[in-house]
C-alpha cells in the first residue's frame, strides 16, 4: 500500500463540474494519489479558459498534473494521453462531472493488491443532477472472474462504468489503453483487458457518485444509437460463450437501449418502434427488466446517502488468475 494512484479526469466543456471532481481525489483517505486533468477543450475555445481558470488554484499542488491537448481529442485518446503523463502504479478514471468518496482509492487498492490482481472494478451510485440517490447499480451476477466467464457477464451486462476500473498501469499499457471509439469507451477498455487475459476481480460495493444531468452527454442521440449497434455486433462475434436464452437476452437488451436513448433524445417513433422490438423479442424479459429496474430506484429512495461499508466488511475475495480468452 504504498503505490501511487493516478486518477486520470479528462475534461470537456464543464468547467463547472471540475473543481468537485478534482477535491474529491485531493480528499482520499490514501494519500499517495495524483490527478492528471487532461483539458480536451479546443485551445481557442471559452471553455478552454474557463477550465485554466478553474485549474488555477491547484498549480503549486504536486498532487495536480494539469495536461493541455493541443486539439479536442475524445474520450479515450484523451484518457490514453492522461496514462502517458500519469506517474502512478496504478491507474483510475473519473469523469469531470463525477466524485469519489474519500474511502475510493484505498479500498480498492487494498483489495487488488491483496488479490494480487492486474484489474479491478465495483459497483457504481447513481444521483440525478439535485444530488438525490435514484440507484445502486451492482454487479451481483458476477460470480465467476475467469476471463471466459467475464466476458460472457460484460457481453450479457456490460461491466463498468469507467470509474469503476482501478488498472495496474504496465498491464493497461500492454493491452493497448482506450479505443478510439465516440461512445462504449468503457465497455471497450474492459472488452480489451479481459480478451487479453488480465488477471481481474470484481468487489462489490461502491465509492463513486456518477451523476445524471441534463448538460451535454454522448449518451444521447444518433451517436448513442449509432453506437450500440456497432457494440452488439461486436458482442454477436462472442455468442459462442452463450446459451440460447442468453442471446435472446443480448437482443432483448439492444432494442430496450436504443427505446431508452431514444426516448431521452427525444424521438417518440423510434422509441415506440425499438420498444416493441424489445416486447417481441421477449415480454418475459421486458417484465424482468422493468421489475429490476423498479426495485434498484425504490431501493436507492430509500437511501438517505451513500452509505458504503466498514472495511472490515469488505470481502476479500480469491484472485481471479484463470486466463482462458484469447
Amino acid at each position: 500500500m504504498i503505490d501511487k494512484v493516478s486518477v486520470i479526469i479528462p475534461t470537456c466543456k464543464r468547467p463547472h463540474f471540475l473543481a468537485r471532481a478534482v477535491d474529491s481525489v485531493l480528499a482520499q483517505t490514501y494519500h499517495n494519489v495524483e490527478a492528471v486533468v487532461v483539458d480536451d477543450n479546443a485551445p481557442d475555445s471559452p471553455a478552454r479558459a474557463q477550465t485554466m481558470e478553474v485549474m488555477l488554484p491547484y498549480r503549486n499542488d504536486p498532487r495536480v498534473t494539469y495536461v493541455l491537448n493541443d486539439h479536442p481529442m475524445g474520450g479515450g485518446p484523451a484518457r490514453n494521453h492522461g496514462i502517458e503523463e500519469a506517474k502512478g502504479t496504478y491507474i483510475t478514471f473519473l469523469d469531470d462531472d463525477d466524485i469519489y468518496l474519500p474511502e475510493k482509492v484505498e479500498t480498492q487498492l487494498r483489495f487488488t493488491v491483496d488479490n494480487d490482481l492486474e484489474m479491478s472494478f465495483t459497483d457504481v451510485y447513481l444521483h440525478d443532477g439535485s444530488g438525490r440517490l435514484v440507484e445502486y447499480r451492482r454487479h451481483s451476477y458476477v460470480k465467476d472472474c475467469s476471463n471466459d466467464e467475464l466476458m460472457r457477464q460484460h457481453i450479457l451486462h456490460s461491466l463498468g462504468p469507467t470509474s469503476t476500473f482501478m488498472v495496474r498501469r504496465s498491464s493497461l499499457l500492454a493491452a493497448g489503453g482506450f479505443a478510439d471509439v465516440p461512445m462504449g469507451q468503457d465497455f471497450m477498455l474492459m472488452w480489451r483487458m479481459i480478451e487479453f487475459g488480465t488477471r481481474i476481480g470484481y468487489l462489490p460495493v461502491s465509492y463513486i457518485v456518477q451523476y445524471l444531468h441534463d448538460g451535454e452527454r454522448i449518451s444521447v442521440g444518433p451517436n448513442k444509437i449509432n453506437g450500440e449497434n456497432r457494440l452488439y455486433k461486436l458482442k454477436l462475434t462472442r455468442s459462442n460463450l452463450l446459451t440460447p436464452s442468453e442471446r435472446k437476452y443480448v437482443d432483448f437488451r439492444h432494442w430496450a437501449v436504443l427505446s431508452v436513448t431514444a426516448r431521452r433524445s427525444h424521438m417518440p417513433l423510434a422509441f415506440l418502434k425499438y420498444g416493441v422490438k424489445a416486447v417481441l423479442v421477449s415480454p418475459t424479459y421486458f417484465l424482468q427488466e422493468a421489475h429490476t429496474m423498479l426495485s434498484n430506484r425504490v431501493r436507492a429512495g430509500a437511501a438517505k446517502s451513500p452509505a458504503p461499508p466498514e472495511a472490515a466488511d469488505i470481502p476479500v475475495l480469491p484472485p481471479c488468475s484463470e486466463r482462458t480468452v484469447r
